[in-house]
């Protein structure tokens, strides 16, 4: 795997950043956590006046083997249609990136169906999807690092462009199913807490798909021996489109970008990517806990404070994209308030 150089964020400014903060015309502490994210995007960006520039949103598409044990209500053939509806301005994601003036990438980076020719589509293709994780693991090392690759290269383009601020979602029929054994693994839950309803599954469509990822963890478990490296987890139980964002996100804390994670699935992302660089964590901000049975769970195991509680599931990285105001309005607090000296106001604190 490519090795980042992320280094925990540097804190020397802190002081003078909460100065600036506490010297704003309002009762200290008054902004709640617009003060609390404007201290961690000025650190980010290791100055006392951040910017939000050219806001880009990657969406990025695979599709899973594990689909082809029914632990989704929705067919594989959703993604590819929905990747095509994208790209035609059809999606939530495509409202919102309107919305709040990101510029939307989207990408293929291995979904079951032949885009290459659907204009507006990044062909970044590893496979048409993953291999079935219940009896082998869904990819080989060559195809991991692909997708790490891949991930850090469309970054590196949005940094080319001037971006500061990163969100990222995802389209893949089954993806909640690698996302509740990373948390399962990685977070040491019992499996059974962390599995949901995905699209919409019933009681006995949950219960099937948790006798499935439970025969898929013992194989896994019989088949590597102990401890188990966390690389290891990832490719047998990833979609491409995870890893790829996993890599997007290690080169944006590399590039000091604002991250702005999203749901269950790019949340169970930020943990694999906490995992394998601590430090990473300093430049995410973690954006809504959505309705996916087990977010909460997630969110607390890494210790985050989700902006927003909507109850939202859609994916596609929708939430992470409704927060950004909040986001804004820190960054306008800090760049446009006045002090109390300025505006001849007694500091009464």
């Amino acid at each position: 795997m490519k090795v980042f150089n992320i280094p925990p964020i540097d804190r020397s400014m802190k002081a003078v950043i909460q100065e600036k903060i506490d010297n704003l015309n309002k009762p200290k502490g008054s902004l709640g956590r617009l003060e609390e994210l404007a201290m961690q995007i000025c650190l980010i960006q290791q100055t006392l006046t951040p910017s939000l520039d050219h806001p880009c949103h990657l969406l990025l598409g695979g599709d899973h083997g594990i689909e082809r044990e029914g632990v989704s209500v929705s067919p594989r053939e959703v993604t590819w249609q929905q990747m095509i509806n994208f790209t035609r301005d059809g999606g939530g994601v495509n409202m919102f990136c309107r919305q709040h003036g990101f510029k939307l990438r989207i990408v293929d980076a291995g979904v079951d169906y032949d885009l290459s020719a659907v204009e507006g589509i990044i062909n970044r293709k590893i496979a048409r999807g993953t291999k079935n994780f219940l009896y082998e693991p869904a990819m080989s090392e060559e195809e991991f690092n692909q997708a790490i690759q891949i991930g850090s290269n469309l970054v590196d383009d949005c940094y080319a462009e001037g971006c500061h601020i990163l969100s990222i979602g995802e389209m893949g029929i089954a993806n909640t199913s690698p996302s509740s054994i990373w948390m399962h693994l990685f977070g040491n839950i019992p499996l059974k807490d962390c599995i949901g309803a995905g699209a919409c599954l019933d009681t006995p469509g949950i219960r099937h798909k948790f006798e499935v990822l439970s025969k898929a963890v013992e194989q896994f478990n019989r088949s590597n021996e102990q401890p188990i490296k966390p690389i290891i987890t990832l490719r047998y139980f990833g979609g491409f489109e995870m890893i790829a964002a996993i890599g997007a996100m290690l080169r944006a804390a590399e590039l000091h970008l604002i991250i702005l994670i999203d749901g269950f699935i790019m949340t169970a992302c930020a943990l694999a990517t906490i995992r394998l660089y601590p430090a990473s964590q300093d430049y995410m901000i973690f954006t809504h806990c959505g309705d996916e049975s087990g977010h909460q769970k997630m969110l607390d195991i890494i210790g985050a404070k989700p902006l927003l509680h909507l109850g939202l599931r859609l994916g596609e990285g929708t939430g992470a994209l409704c927060a950004f105001p909040i986001i804004d309005s820190a960054v306008r607090m800090m760049n446009e308030m006045n002090n109390f000296q300025n505006a001849n106001i007694t500091k009464y604190f």
